[in-house]
């Protein structure tokens, strides 16, 4: 395999070794171990980040306390304009930045552009936020009192964000969280930390351009253990985490203990409904992208399709077409549809995947398979498949991070809805159909019971201008768009009285 060119290393300041905790516009020294970065498009190591040690991790805290107490002060649209100004810097880095999130992670070069295009967009929405942090007006049942709520900053978020989107779920926290007055303090997962470090020394050119108050921004790279540590945190009121299932239950319980704040971002299993009234070529086309896109690796990844039987030879042909057709490779050349899975811890679990669906009697319409010679030195390509399997199958109603996708089959829209919601996750959903009826009761009470639910479009790509996340094991935390902004904040209830009377609630009389 070509050497790839790593000059977008260098536009972004990445070094052979770089520090690994920051406060924003300070790098400070470790004496702990690094963590190596290897590339799983072609298994080169990139870079050494150094982990955050006990002292390293003290010192951000504290300095993010500190800067706090500042920072809530400045006015909200203040807080607005910064991030603006981080916009139009990443608009400056947009695409060193993408080829980064590509090389590091894997995905398509026109996903790490759109992740870092993501990123931009959150920051355009925050700007407009930071005028519109909105509290409600009561009237009071006493004469002469007026009602009103207002939001105040909550203090510091911990942001704990997955692989799979190595700076875009960072910036929907953080960018909000800022204009909210919150100072952030990110863990990224130990899998990219040369995306978060590049983040960081963007962000701190203008944070320190407009005399940001240090620790407002801040970064600790380091394994599981950190992670544990914020979450156990009591001086974290908000802990924020993307990931797994099994992790999310682990903060949650442990942020519950001390009565703080978790916002999770859990699993996803996702399935698109096709109608017999769905328009099959923009079905085939939300099916394929949903599956393969990021390698099956996103949270939103197509993993389900319940297809009408009236329709499902039909479409399997074309499916089993369009597969064939997939170009897997170097996801740094745009003409590939599929780069690698993260690790070769992923592609075992792929491969545990397959063979638990065989054992209960799946059948491959499109089979698996790592891939082998020029090309896939790295040993994380893998071949996207599709299996024919039933409503009840087991493994299909677990979340496999990869491009395995399971196909079922219905004869009723309730018994497709049921199929459906018959897994642990609740995530993104979607029904394929021109069908307005159809289309109603889908998203209706009795229809999908996922946070994200579409029609006639996939199960993954969502705006920020929505609000982000699901239910059931996902955890039921929202991020990005709408009223998510809420998350980042505290609600005080005021009551005023303009009168020289003091009258009681609920008609009470207290006489002296």
């Amino acid at each position: 395999m070509e050497k790839t060119n790593m000059d977008f290393l260098r536009e972004l300041g990445i070094e052979s070794f770089n520090q690994g905790i920051s406060t924003g516009r300070h790098w400070l020294g470790s004496t702990s171990s690094t963590i190596p970065s290897y590339s799983p498009v072609d298994g080169q190591l990139i870079a050494h980040v150094y982990q955050t040690d006990a002292d390293g991790y003290e010192a951000v805290i504290a300095k993010a306390q500190e800067a706090f107490l500042d920072w809530r002060l400045w006015p909200a649209p203040k807080r607005g304009e910064i991030v603006r100004q981080i916009g139009e810097k990443l608009r400056a880095y947009k695409e060193p930045l993408g080829k980064l999130v590509s090389y590091e992670m894997g995905k398509s070069l026109q996903e790490g552009m759109g992740e870092v295009q993501e990123m931009i967009d959150i920051c355009d929405f925050a700007v407009g936020l930071s005028r519109q942090l909105y509290g409600l007006t009561m009237h009071s049942e006493r004469p002469g009192h007026r009602m009103y709520e207002q939001w105040h900053p909550l203090g510091l978020t911990a942001i704990i964000s997955a692989f799979n989107f190595p700076v875009a779920v960072w910036s929907w926290n953080s960018m909000i969280g800022w204009v909210c007055g919150d100072v952030c303090i990110w863990k990224p997962s130990e899998k990219v930390p040369l995306c978060a470090v590049a983040c960081q020394k963007i962000v701190a050119e203008v944070f320190t351009s407009n005399q940001v108050p240090e620790g407002v921004c801040c970064l600790v790279v380091g394994d599981r253990e950190i992670g544990e540590k914020m979450a156990a945190d009591e001086r974290i009121p908000l802990v924020s985490a993307t990931g797994s299932t099994r992790m999310g239950k682990s903060v949650a319980a442990t942020v519950a203990a001390r009565l703080g704040r978790s916002l999770l971002e859990l699993g996803g299993n996702n399935a698109i409904i096709i109608s017999k009234d769905a328009d099959l070529e923009v079905s085939l086309i939300g099916a394929v992208f949903g599956a393969v896109g990021t390698a099956g690796q996103r949270c939103t990844s197509t993993r389900r399709l319940i297809i009408h039987r009236s329709v499902y030879e039909k479409f399997k042909e074309k499916l089993v077409k369009a597969y064939k057709q997939l170009k897997i490779g170097n996801p740094m050349d745009r003409s590939n549809h599929v780069g690698p899975l993260i690790d070769k811890d992923a592609v075992g679990m792929y491969l545990r995947a397959i063979d638990a669906c065989k054992k209960e009697g799946g059948k491959f319409l499109v089979e698996g398979g790592v891939l082998e010679g020029s090309g896939f030195e790295s040993g994380c390509y893998v071949t996207p498949c599709v299996a024919e399997v039933k409503p009840d199958s087991a493994i299909a109603r677990e979340e496999t991070f990869a491009p395995i996708l399971y196909l079922t089959t219905y004869d009723t829209l309730e018994e497709a809805i049921a199929i459906q919601n018959n897994v642990p996750q609740g995530l993104s959903s979607a029904i394929m159909t021109l069908n307005m009826r159809e289309s109603e009761y889908f998203l209706s009470h009795a229809g999908s019971d996922c946070g994200i639910a579409n029609v006639n479009i996939g199960t993954s790509g969502a705006e920020i201008g929505g609000a982000f996340g699901g239910e059931k094991e996902t955890g039921g935390g929202r991020e990005s768009g709408s009223d998510a902004w809420k998350s980042y904040m505290r609600r005080q209830t005021n009551t005023i009285n303009f009168t020289d009377q003091l009258p009681l609630a609920q008609g009470i009389k207290f006489d002296l």
